[in-house]
């Protein structure tokens, strides 16, 4: 099952959860936790998403080396002109998901585009 999710002038977290609950399959009456369903979500226009001047330099995503001192921060703003707005919906979408071995297949059925 194919779903479309228009970001234009959406917030990114209420898109995220759109798009983890149909990734999940919480929408369908066959849903169990044990087994990623057969959905397709696309997101398209997340360059047009409604993201605060703020939150564009409040929010970071963080990173860390394993060494001293390794511990790296990323402003929203320099996410999405480096990698694009796509890079902030799909950690945004991957945080939602549940942290097992279904979030890979799950991402998997997940495509974004600007």
């Amino acid at each position: 099952m194919k779903h479309v999710i228009d970001a234009t002038n959406k917030k990114v977290g209420r898109v995220a959860t759109q798009a983890a609950t149909l990734l999940m399959g919480k929408n369908t009456a066959a849903f169990v936790r044990n087994a990623a369903p057969e959905v397709e979500v696309h997101i398209i226009n997340t360059s047009k998403a409604s993201i605060d001047e703020k939150k564009a330099v409040q929010k970071k995503y963080v990173r860390f080396s394993g060494y001293p001192g390794g511990l790296k921060e990323t402003p929203l703003r320099r996410m999405a002109e480096e990698k694009g707005y796509s890079e902030v919906f799909r950690k945004a979408v991957k945080g939602m998901l549940p942290k097992n071995k279904l979030q890979a297949v799950m991402l998997k059925n997940l495509t974004i585009s600007e």
